[in-house]
């Protein structure tokens, strides 16, 4: 099956750190992946401000860097906590920041949004299905308005508060029954929650082995005869660790759930057993590619407390760890790849284009 890497771009190194969104474009580069999964928090840091001016300025922007690089926008994302709020002035609050979203996708030259599933607390949002589906429904309805559609991926975090498996994910899809509404099908997050426990002794769920083997099956069955609902998907593994993650580990955070806080701390790149990977990514990567039929964008989403680094070579040892990841996955599976569909903009292009440089350093000169 024809597939393309990318990657995240707080993937690379989280900006509060001090990895500049050039730098991380220009080692992804480097390393030959193709596409890249906008992270809000990466365009909010090249804005001077939060205000629909500003972002919209340095999505241009990020468009134009991109490019110039031979990079893709995969999507934007994550749109969080939306589905379902209790509070429904909340709720119309983010219709609009969806409004602006949408605006930042077409800039972007982007036709998906990310949508995690929310893991609010109990108290914040509701278990109602009805109210969750026609929340739902509303952006897409919202996206099909759009002169060029907007489409959504939904994702079920392992830790969500209602929607923390695939089958539940897949079940909302369904339900909100709108072309423009799709599923992302995450390793991690379907492992991380069948498979593994990290407050476990022995990192794994009872019977985690015939558990998953059913669940890929399951997978497979529902999900294969409608392949095209699978917008992209994430491929990653996780580190075992050496000791339950429990009150007095180091990742502890009473005031996240435990996957979580494993998630942001543990997760690794496809194939990375020297690091402790444990998860049977292959498994569900083989499914979901060659059994499914999964054709397109393979994201590398990682978190991990490496992109926390403050040193400059932290760029692209993420990025070469990710690219040697994908060529392990490639033999694994026997993997058709495609070959960039953009070619890099030589300087003498750039010159041309006197519009783009002037507007580009006037947003450089901005964030000074």
């Amino acid at each position: 099956m024809v597939c393309r890497p990318g990657i995240s771009s707080m993937s690379l190194g989280r900006c509060y750190a001090g990895h500049s969104f050039e730098h991380k474009m220009s080692m992804a580069a480097k390393h030959g992946l193709q596409g890249i999964e906008l992270f809000y928090e990466d365009l909010c840091d090249l804005a001077p401000s939060k205000s629909s001016s500003d972002l919209l300025t340095a999505a241009a922007y990020v468009r134009d860097l991109c490019l110039s690089l031979g990079l893709e926008i995969i999507c934007l994302q994550p749109f969080m906590h939306y589905e379902g709020l209790l509070d429904r002035q909340k709720h119309d609050e983010r219709i609009q920041e969806m409004k602006l979203w949408m605006k930042l996708a077409h800039v972007l030259g982007t036709d998906i949004v990310q949508i995690p599933s929310s893991f609010l607390p109990k108290s914040e949002i509701s278990s109602d299905l009805e109210l969750i589906v026609s929340d739902l429904q509303q952006i897409a309805d919202m996206g099909l308005q759009q002169t060029s559609t907007i489409r959504f991926a939904y994702e079920s975090l392992c830790w969500g508060t209602y929607c923390d498996k695939w089958e539940r994910c897949w079940e909302i899809v369904q339900l909100v029954n709108r072309p423009n509404f799709g599923i992302c099908l995450d390793s991690f997050n379907i492992l991380g929650r069948i498979y593994a426990d990290p407050t476990s002794e022995t990192g794994c769920n009872e019977n985690a082995e015939q558990i998953v083997a059913e669940s890929v099956q399951r997978l497979v069955e529902q999900i294969k005869p409608h392949r095209e609902k699978i917008f992209f998907i994430q491929i990653v593994d996780a580190e075992k660790l050496d000791a339950p993650l429990k009150p007095g580990h180091p990742f502890y955070n009473a005031e996240q759930p435990s996957r979580m806080s494993w998630s942001r701390n543990c997760r690794l790149f496809y194939g990375e057993t020297e690091y402790g990977a444990y998860l049977p990514v292959k498994d569900v990567a083989n499914a979901i590619i060659n059994e499914i039929g999964y054709n397109g964008w393979v994201s590398f989403e990682l978190f991990n407390r490496a992109m926390e680094r403050k040193d400059h070579g932290v760029v692209e040892e993420l990025a070469s760890r990710c690219a040697i990841g994908w060529e392990k996955m490639v033999v694994d599976l026997g993997l058709e790849t495609a070959p960039n569909a953009l070619t890099k903009t030589t300087s003498s292009e750039k010159l041309e284009d006197t519009r783009k440089d002037s507007t580009r350093t006037s947003f450089e000169n901005a964030r000074l």
